[in-house]
């Protein structure tokens, strides 16, 4: 059996940093990471900036672009990893298997995380971010292994027509039993009456009647790691130069604009349904992101700003080397000051949470500021836990 990874094509160098890792790679998956513990940490979720709160549904805010830039960022890593596995002897079989074992771990992490802090699996919510991460690896695996650039993107094509089709016209029940199709509105559209059927009980407690990382939209938000693939592929193909950096960042530009006109045309960007255009957009913000950051940090000729770069973007490696460790940590943490309690100098019982966010309240700033320096405390707090692991040249996988 072999794989695609075997054509002496892909075999190539690519600038990395010490010890074999892209050092643009690490940052920015460092970034997303930095940016998700931000945004899901605030002091006071009734105040936020609005660019730190996703949208209320259709259309995006930079909150929005985080978690597809994180999936993105997976499938070039995928490849990228995939390449150096099978390079080291490795059968294309074997990797797949470490695959599928490393996604299992991760929607495990995620489940184990949903159980804390009532530990009740009549009330779980089965879906969650770290599911989503691990049901997309696993049915990624298989296709980025054995197929090629065009096999890619026709797999990436299949997922988003499969869901499309799915999503406008099949006829379904929403939560009153009145029967629709295509309708996009919340709680009301295909994907909300699958997640209904397969996983009541089991949804996201804000919203009961669907979930922002239900089933059907795994599916537009698998083909977002292929479309990552595609650019790690790129990656791969030969050694990048300024020409071929520019053409990276203008095929993300393209994307950009294709997925404007889905959005104006087919279906309307949005986060929780995931649909195409939102897949495509965000996948574009990501590749240009790449580029760029490819640009300063790996691929400049000028070695003083390579140098200059790095530095800058030393503290966003340290997060992306142990990028999910981080993020697992920071959710069990989060849902476990958000429900301890300790006795307040008024003597009331509060939760660590709202002590905390009451001495920052006690600052001369608005509630909006402080429950951002919470926010900030909490990433400044995540990022010392990922210094100490990189000082300890500690690298936690699974």
């Amino acid at each position: 059996m072999t794989s695609t990874f075997e054509s002496p094509a892909l075999a190539s160098a690519i600038p990395a940093s010490d010890g074999g890792r892209l050092y643009s790679l690490d940052a920015l998956r460092g970034l997303t990471v930095a940016a998700m513990v931000l945004v899901n940490n605030p002091g006071d979720w009734s105040h936020i900036y609005a660019p730190l709160r996703h949208a209320a549904w259709h259309g995006w805010t930079f909150t929005d672009t985080i978690f597809p830039a994180f999936l993105f960022i997976a499938g070039v890593s995928m490849v990228i990893s995939t390449h150096r596995s099978l390079a080291s002897h490795r059968s294309p079989t074997a990797v797949l298997l470490a695959l599928w074992r490393r996604g299992l771990i991760i929607v495990a992490i995620g489940l184990a995380i949903n159980l804390v802090p009532a530990f009740d699996l009549a009330t779980l919510r089965w879906p969650g971010v770290l599911q989503r991460i691990g049901v997309c690896i696993i049915i990624a695996a298989p296709l980025v292994l054995w197929s090629r650039w065009r096999g890619l993107v026709g797999w990436t094509l299949a997922l988003m027509v499969t869901y499309s089709v799915l999503m406008l016209w099949v006829p379904v029940a929403g939560p009153d039993g009145a029967v629709s199709q295509g309708s996009l509105e919340a709680g009301r559209d295909t994907g909300a009456f699958v997640d209904r059927r397969l996983m009541s009980g089991h949804l996201w407690a804000q919203a009961k009647t669907w979930d922002p990382e239900g089933l059907l939209s795994t599916l537009p938000a698998a083909a977002t790691l292929l479309l990552g693939a595609l650019a790690g592929r790129f990656l791969l193909t030969r050694r990048m130069d300024g020409g071929r950096t520019l053409l990276l960042a203008a095929a993300g530009l393209l994307a950009v604009g294709l997925g404007v006109l889905l959005d104006r045309f087919f279906m309307p960007i949005n986060k929780s349904l995931w649909t195409p255009s939102y897949a495509v957009f965000m996948s574009g913000y990501s590749a240009t992101a790449l580029a760029a950051c490819y640009w300063f940090a790996d691929g400049s000729g000028n070695e003083r700003l390579r140098h200059h770069v790095r530095t800058l973007l030393l503290p966003f490696v340290m997060f992306g080397v142990n990028a999910l460790a981080i993020f697992a940590l920071s959710g069990l943490i989060g849902r476990l000051i958000g429900t301890l309690k300790v006795t307040s100098d008024a003597g009331q019982s509060v939760t660590i949470k709202a002590w905390m966010f009451g001495e920052l309240s006690r600052l001369p700033l608005s509630p909006v500021n402080a429950s951002l320096l919470y926010a900030g405390v909490f990433v400044a707090c995540m990022f010392v836990v990922a210094w100490l692991l990189w000082r300890k040249q500690v690298i936690l996988k699974v």
